[in-house]
């Protein structure tokens, strides 16, 4: 059985996968940013904290996972 590290076709696919996963990313904040806008300051703040918190989470989760 071939080790998943050396299978040349999953390392072709790879970046395909990162590009689809960055195309919904990208998607989805650019459809929150309409409604987040209509809300007003107040609640952009607070969506950007959450947002930040957020992304510091995933981060530091992605970190701690790859010193495995």
């Amino acid at each position: 059985m071939a080790d998943m590290s050396h299978d040349s076709g999953l390392t072709l696919l790879f970046p395909m996968w990162q590009l689809v996963i960055g195309g919904c990313v990208l998607a989805a904040v650019v459809l929150s940013i309409g409604p987040l806008l209509r809300r007003g300051p107040t609640r952009m703040s607070r969506a950007l904290i959450v947002t930040d918190g957020a992304a510091l989470a995933i981060t530091a989760v992605g970190i701690m996972l790859a010193g495995h």
